[in-house]
């Protein structure tokens, strides 16, 4: 039966390209999109691993004016997730304690709000399409994958198979970078087309890097395979220094003191209390810093001495100083509608009247057409009001005390630990997302959702001590 199987996939890829040369690229498809329609139909586990393996090298695609599609990936999670509704409404197997777990409701309360502010809406029309498109990155890669992922070792299947797919791209990127480390610009590059921006290049990388340390240390892995281990760790481990993420590199190291904190026994509650007395710091005494922050002049460079002091640039750094021109521009926008805002997804249809000239970075327009927020918090809150950005902090801390929880309680050590790394690794989106937002890409949506979706499954699926701790 493999062999068929095998002959037939080669078969119909074979097809593929005659049919390419012949008819051209939509005549290529159409046995490709059989193919797939097939797959989702006997083995739709093997087939949310196929869109982990895609993404990486998914290219945005214009179908028509205004709509643009993640090529081939996104069509595969519409039907996806139809595949996947199919099942359930005919099958009625779906283990509906996912529904009721903490970070689920939280989700689905989120879901609830974007309806709410999409029909309060300055734009209806792009904030329901900006709802629908969310909703196939959610339903395969969390309410699919929390389901698929009882099975741990479906877990590591899907970490493998998104890491493989950017341990390539990290490849050609590096490749591209030789010989250009004196020119920036080309560096922000290298990772094109499959990332637009070497900001969500360097996210992306960031994390599975902690992941990718359970999997050295704590897989079963012997042999040739550790060796594999080591030599993609090592090769994220490039490709983070490479993409010259400012964001990316300072959320490993967040996670790794987290982790530090973690194994030292610190409650969750303290963490956030002690995070909470830092961000109250900064705002009693943010003239001194603003001040101090604004002496610094040395702007964005291909060393990594010269690149960590322009972190903290706010005067003369392009980027820094264009972040800052958005969230003025947002935090304006939400003054007008503080309670639903002004829509999911219209907030680049929207900042551009809401600049200041004394703002304006010169990388910006004055029509205003260059993107999002670039935070993943007052992005929110200026689209989905205060109780939008309310939700998603809620969903961020309750995951990660859900993953935090397990590693402390759960009876078999291996899952614990699963559980923190893949907590770890969500935690550096967690604070990217105060610099940058990605979740309306599939590039960052189906890992984020999906190690969500493993953190709940590790919660729901294992068994704890019945203390209720365990040892380090």
């Amino acid at each position: 039966m493999l062999a068929a199987l095998g002959l037939t996939v080669l078969f119909i890829v074979a097809e593929a390209e005659v049919m390419f040369w012949k008819g051209g690229l939509t005549m290529a498809l159409v046995p490709l999109a059989l193919l797939v329609v097939w797959l989702f139909y006997v083995r739709l586990e093997t087939g949310l691993l196929l869109m982990a393996l895609l993404t990486p090298f998914a290219v945005n695609v214009a179908l028509m004016p205004g709509m643009e599609l993640s090529m081939p990936v996104e069509p595969m999670m519409i039907l996806f997730s139809f595949f996947f509704l199919f099942r359930v409404l005919v099958a009625h197997n779906y283990d509906l304690r996912i529904l009721r777990h903490p970070v689920t409701l939280l989700l689905l309360a989120g879901l609830a709000w974007w309806v709410v502010t999409s029909c309060t809406s300055r734009l209806p029309w792009v904030s329901f399409k900006y709802f629908i498109a969310r909703l196939w990155f959610v339903i395969p890669f969390y309410f699919a994958a929390a389901q698929i992922f009882r099975n741990r070792e479906r877990i590591a299947q899907f970490y493998w198979a998104y890491a493989i797919g950017l341990g390539i791209v990290i490849l050609i990127a590096t490749s591209k970078t030789l010989g250009n480390f004196s020119d920036l610009q080309t560096l922000h590059r290298v990772m094109r087309p499959f990332y637009n921006d070497h900001t969500a290049y360097g996210c992306a990388i960031a994390l599975l890097v902690p992941a990718s340390v359970h999997f050295i240390f704590g897989g079963r892995w012997k042999g040739w395979q550790r060796v594999l281990t080591l030599l993609l760790f090592a090769l994220l481990c490039i490709g983070l220094f490479f993409s010259y993420c400012r964001a990316a590199w300072i959320s490993v190291v967040a996670a790794l003191g987290i982790y530090v904190l973690v194994r030292m026994g610190m409650k969750v509650k303290w963490m956030v209390l002690l995070f909470g007395l830092g961000v109250g710091m900064f705002f009693v005494y943010q003239s001194d810093v603003l001040y101090k922050l604004g002496k610094n002049h040395q702007d964005s460079s291909y060393t990594l001495a010269d690149q960590v002091k322009s972190i903290s640039n706010i005067s003369t750094d392009a980027s820094n100083v264009e972040r800052l021109n958005r969230w003025a521009s947002a935090m304006r926008l939400w003054k007008e509608s503080p309670v639903v805002g002004v829509g999911p997804g219209t907030y680049q249809f929207l900042y551009g009247s809401y600049q200041k000239s004394y703002q304006l970075s010169t990388i910006s327009t004055n029509a205003g057409d260059l993107g999002n927020a670039h935070s993943e918090y007052i992005g929110p809150m200026t689209e989905q009001g205060l109780p939008g950005v309310l939700l998603v902090v809620a969903l961020f801390l309750t995951t990660f005390a859900t993953g935090v929880r397990v590693y402390r309680t759960a009876k078999d050590l291996a899952v614990g630990r699963m559980a923190l790394a893949f907590t770890l690794s969500l935690l550096t989106y967690y604070v990217h997302g105060v610099f940058n937002n990605f979740l309306d890409t599939d590039k960052l949506s189906v890992p984020f959702w999906a190690f969500t979706a493993a953190v709940v499954a590790l919660d729901m699926y294992s068994e704890k001590n019945e203390k209720g701790e365990k040892k380090k």
